[in-house]
């Protein structure tokens, strides 16, 4: 609770600071944007721990192995780093750039779950026989 009241703090000032920087200099206003997003994300690190050591306790408590669940994490990566680089090219108003880096995004992260994939048809396959 005390995080996302840190997190809220820094999003609603740097919100409000940026408002009133973007009509004389918004340059310095989109670097706001970014200093405070990288705030944040600092914030988050010790929560983003938390879920990696309980992602490899469950692994081990279900035998499962680490190279089916890294595909899953890098994915979740992934689109939270697609979905604020984007955010950030449409608040410098660059909407088609977010666009490509949306698709972007979506291919790295097919590209990173294919050993997942693999996996899924080798088990299907061998479930079939």
């Amino acid at each position: 609770m005390e995080t996302m009241v840190r997190i809220a703090a820094v999003g609603l000032t740097a919100a409000v600071l940026g408002t009133v920087l973007k009509k004389s200099a918004p340059e310095l206003a989109l670097l706001l944007v970014v200093a405070a997003g990288v705030w944040i994300l600092t914030l988050t690190l010790d929560g983003l721990g938390a879920v990696a050591a309980l992602m490899e306790e469950l692994a081990g408590v279900s035998g499962l192995s680490e190279e089916l669940l890294e595909p899953v994490a890098k994915t979740v990566a992934l689109s939270i780093l697609t979905r604020l680089t984007a955010e950030i090219c449409r608040s410098a108003g660059e909407s088609g750039l977010a666009s490509f880096v949306e698709v972007g995004g979506t291919v790295a992260a097919l590209v990173v779950a294919l050993p997942l994939m693999r996996a899924v048809a080798v088990l299907m396959a061998e479930m079939l026989t």
